[in-house]
Formats: C-alpha cells, structure tokens, sequence
C-alpha cells in the first residue's frame, strides 16, 4: 500500500496524509541510529490503515523505541509527558520557570503584582539584565486543544495594567519590558499574528521556529520528571509533590528515590537513564 494514499487522524480529529519523512525525522531528532530508525519505519509502514491514529503510531514507534533504548523512548514521548504533567496547571508552571533559570533569568512563581487599576496573579516573573517579564501558562491536559487569539489579547491587558504600575515606581529597581504568553499546546494563526503585532512574546511547543518549548527542552537538556519510563505514575506524582520536576534534580541527589524505597539496583537503573537523557 502507498504511504501517500493513508489518511491519519490527529488527535485534534483533523485528517492529513501519513508522511514517512516527519516520522524518519521526529526518530533522527531524538538521537536515534539508523537501524533502529529503519526498523521502526518497517514496522509502522507494514501495519499502517486507512484512518490510523497519531496516537497508535506514537504507541507503535515508543514500544520499539523502549525495548531499544529507553532513554530515547523517554525523549520521544516528551510532549505526552508534559501533558502529564497536568490536571492542574502548577507543576509546567515550574516547570517553564526552571527552564528560564537555566537560562540565566531569576525567576518568582505565583506572585501578585499591583496593577494600576487592580491587583493581579501572575505565573512567572522573570529577571534578567535590570528587565522584568511577565509570564502567563496556558497549560492543557488534553490533545488538540490550541490557544486562540482571546488568550493573548486578555494577558495584553493584564501585562499593560501591572507595567503602568510597576514602571513608575522606581523601588522595583528593573524596567518591566516585556510579557509572555507559553502554553504546551499550539497558538492559532491569528493568536500569533496578534502577538507579533503588540509585541507580545509568545512560546509554544513548536513556536517560535527553531526556539520553540521542545527546542529548548532539547538543547538544555531539562526534560520533566514524566518522561521517566523506568518511574511509576505513583512515583512521579510524589516527586511533583515534592517541587521535583526535572528529571536532573535527581542526578546527584537520590535522596527522594530513597524516601520513596527504590531499590538500589532499580535506583541505578533510574539514575543511569536520567543521565543519558540529560547529557546534551
């Protein structure tokens, strides 16, 4: 059968065209070896239907790729991961937090700032260089669903209301220069147009191009605690719990595997896949 001629089913419901390319190239980006790329590629080609879902090729390819090596399996699934970081949205707000860390800003979580006209919550404050951002998370637990263009023209005004406050108060001792809006999902077209046209910054999992959640994610090397395939649900609950969401927290410091009665051989296993993952 033509791999041209399959229609997949996204888990946003829309129906595209199966490509062998984007599959050949999402296995090349997570460090895969050729022969385990062809493999994969064999098996998906040989049991794909008309109709297929995303999400069982995903099943297909991550099964193959944990019996390999599981921390490429780990890396493959880092967007299901993140959606796991859910129900609520706190653990990805830490989450983006410590990825700005580490990238050289001094972050605050879950402040309230004065606005000019009224108080407001905000996810991440940002420092850096004498300049302060305003971060928003959207974070969705579910597939498919995208952040339209309500989502930056609401945190514009917000964004506007606590930098009228805060530029005139000179005791803040840094200029606030710049909002942001990060989700884990998408942002529709007309989201990102709105954005670039108030200069808003705005981060999604593929947005900007090259700079995008999962670009950073990679290059840093900060993968969330949910890409473990050596950890349970019940484990990775109790180090979210615990303010532990990147998976090099625990390098150095097995201390929560302790509390939580891992064994020694199954810690050393957890450990060594941790630090293949995080080797950039």
């Amino acid at each position: 059968m033509e791999t041209k001629a399959i229609d997949i089913i996204k888990s946003s419901g829309e129906k595209v065209k199966f490509s062998l390319d984007k599959l050949k190239a999402s296995l090349n980006g997570i460090g895969a070896d050729k022969q385990t790329v062809n493999q994969i590629i064999d098996k998906v080609r040989d049991e794909l239907y008309q109709g297929i879902s995303t999400k069982e090729i995903y099943n297909r390819a991550f099964a193959l790729l944990k019996k390999k090596k599981s921390y490429l399996a780990s890396k493959y699934k880092l967007k299901k991961a993140i959606y796991e970081l859910g129900p609520t949205g706190f653990p990805f707000e830490r989450f983006v937090s410590a990825i700005l860390e580490y990238s050289g800003y001094k972050t605050e979580v879950n402040k309230t700032l004065q606005g000019k006209c009224v108080t407001h919550e905000i996810d991440i404050i940002a420092h850096k260089n004498k300049e302060t951002s305003v971060i928003e998370c959207k974070f969705h637990s579910e597939e498919g669903l995208n952040c339209n263009v309500k989502i930056p023209l609401y945190i514009n005004s917000r964004y506007n209301d606590v930098k009228a406050f805060w530029n005139a108060n000179s005791k803040n001792g840094s200029t606030l220069t710049k909002g942001w809006v990060v989700t884990n999902t998408r942002f529709t077209e007309d989201a990102i147009k709105y954005g670039k046209c108030i200069n808003l910054y705005l981060l999604s999992w593929d947005y900007p191009k090259n700079d995008g959640l999962k670009d950073r994610i990679d290059r840093l090397g900060l993968y969330p605690i949910t890409v473990s395939t050596l950890l349970t649900n019940r484990e990775k609950q109790f180090l979210l719990s615990r303010d532990v969401v990147l998976c090099r927290e625990l390098i150095g410091d097995g201390f929560y595997l302790d509390h939580l009665g891992v064994s020694e051989i199954r810690k050393d296993k957890i450990l060594n896949e941790i630090k293949m993952l995080c080797n950039k």
